[in-house]
């Protein structure tokens, strides 16, 4: 939620510059919402689950076929999306009876949305693989958060290309 809010602010702050006034009340609308939101909201199970481990690794396979469909096939961010978590919302298909198979369309789609990434964002296949791989495990430990809220895959591969770009800003700009 924090990275969130931030983010939120940041482009608030980013569209109006000069308007401090305009942008203190956004700001603060932003934040009372967000409070409301999760104070008010059943977000949450009462026993914290993991998702199984077997299922995340799929994330960064989402993330590489997207991204080999959007940069080397050229098909563009939405329409590799698109194509990706429609081939795997098949995979249950194979075998209906498969509580695994189930699981997997969720962790691939979650892992297109990296792989829609332009190339300045993510420049290289190593890079959407350490983001999937990072998304992964922010999966891993979201199973049971923000359950009935709409966004939370998109919002977990952001939160991954997020902090593997930061790591990336670091070692290239701060020479770490």
């Amino acid at each position: 939620m924090c990275v969130l809010t931030l983010f939120t602010i940041m482009i608030v702050l980013e569209k109006y510059k000069t308007h401090a006034l305009e942008s203190g009340i956004i700001i603060a609308l932003i934040i009372i919402t967000m409070w409301l939101g999760y104070k008010y909201l059943d977000v949450h199970l009462n026993e914290y689950t993991y998702e199984e481990f077997l299922v995340v690794i799929w994330v960064p396979i989402g993330a590489v076929l997207c991204y080999f469909l959007n940069i080397y096939g050229a098909l563009g961010g939405v329409l590799s999306t698109a194509l990706t978590g429609t081939v795997a919302s098949f995979l249950p298909v194979l075998n209906t009876k498969s509580e695994y198979l189930k699981k997997l369309p969720p962790a691939i789609y979650c892992g297109s949305f990296i792989g829609m990434s332009s190339v300045e964002i993510a420049p290289s296949i190593s890079f959407v693989i350490v983001a999937g791989i990072l998304s992964g495990v922010f999966l891993l430990v979201s199973k049971s958060i923000f359950l009935g809220i709409g966004g939370k895959l998109g919002m977990v591969a952001f939160g991954g290309v997020l902090m593997v770009s930061f790591v990336y800003w670091c070692y290239i700009w701060l020479g770490l």
